[in-house]
């Protein structure tokens, strides 16, 4: 069953863009186009889209703000954030509102399509802060992790808080994304570092993005 987009981004050159790669994909189809958030709810109301993509920086209605607009109207639509750069205040502000994640622009038409399926089934998603760019520069390089076996298995909250860590948040954040007590993600966190078999935070999303596993 093909996935129905709306577009949402003040600059027309980026939804064409964006538009022309989701058009090489079967799996999903472009229904609706905005170019303010402010459009938003009268766009979502007529094209009925399964997913929304948005701009996360517009000039009269931010995506936050059209974010609220969209839960005033009671719209349900999930929401997938987009952004040109790694702002982390806007990112969280998002995610309080209630995106189900954000993705830099530069992300490949594959894991465009792999975060519009999650999201389309109802799971978060929060992209790492590192670019493709970097992971590229990354590929075939020497890794502390290669002789380390698959971590064991992570829950789907414990996969939201390892994208979390590896986007920079702090506990505290986390907590406030997800609406959980910092005790709680800490705990949550301990966990982690002992099913990847690491010592630190840092290590631990190394070794998830060696692996596969964000």
């Amino acid at each position: 069953m093909t996935i129905k987009i709306m577009l949402v981004d003040d600059q027309t050159l980026v939804r064409q863009g964006i538009k022309s790669l989701l058009s090489l994909s079967d799996k999903v189809t472009v229904v609706g186009e905005a170019d303010d958030g402010d459009q938003v709810v009268q766009h979502a109301q007529k094209a009925l889209p399964d997913v929304i993509l948005m701009d996360i920086r517009m000039p009269r209605c931010t995506g936050i703000q059209a974010l609220e607009l969209l839960k005033q109207a009671d719209i349900e639509t999930p929401v997938i954030m987009l952004t040109t750069f790694d702002d982390h205040e806007l990112v969280m502000q998002a995610i309080q509102t209630g995106a189900k994640g954000y993705l830099l622009k530069d992300v490949s038409l594959d894991n465009l399509i792999a975060a519009i399926e999650q999201v389309a089934q109802g799971k978060t998603l929060i992209q790492p802060a590192i670019t493709e760019k970097v992971l590229k520069g990354l590929q075939g390089m020497q890794s502390d992790f290669q002789s380390f076996e698959k971590p064991e298995s992570l829950s789907e909250k414990e996969s939201e808080i390892l994208r979390l860590m590896a986007a920079g948040y702090s506990n505290r954040e986390i907590a406030g994304a997800m609406h959980k007590s910092e005790g709680t993600v800490k705990n949550q966190v301990s966990n982690i570092l002992s099913k990847m078999g690491v010592r630190d935070r840092t290590r631990a999303v190394l070794k998830a993005i060696e692996l596969g596993v964000i």
